[in-house]
């Protein structure tokens, strides 16, 4: 089963029958401002395992991160077909680069 839907029926769930103890379920009670902070520390922390070059942690990280997305996206009722049809939209775009800053050397 695909990591992310797995993650976000994970989250529906608790959202709709609250698990005492759950992490899920305390995330859905501090609200949206604590999702939030989750997802870009676990951004964060997905940037700094990649420059630190360990693929254990970094895998550790970014399963963290596509939790705490799903957990956003139960709370803000973007389904996970709304998410499958926008990829697939965007993957039949071609020639979609966009002009690159140039006064950017780092990227």
């Amino acid at each position: 089963m695909d990591v992310l839907l797995e993650n976000y029926e994970t989250a529906i769930a608790r959202r709709e029958r609250r698990t005492e103890g759950s992490y899920t379920c305390y995330l859905f009670d501090q609200g949206l401002d604590k999702i939030l902070k989750k997802c870009a520390e676990e951004c964060g922390e997905v940037i700094i395992a990649a420059k630190n070059g360990d693929p254990g942690e970094l895998t550790a990280e970014i399963s963290d991160l596509l939790y705490h997305v799903a957990v956003l996206m139960a709370e803000q009722n973007i389904s996970y077909d709304d998410l499958r049809r926008e990829h697939e939209k965007r993957s039949r775009k071609t020639g979609n680069l966009k002009n690159i800053n140039t006064a950017d050397k780092n990227t």
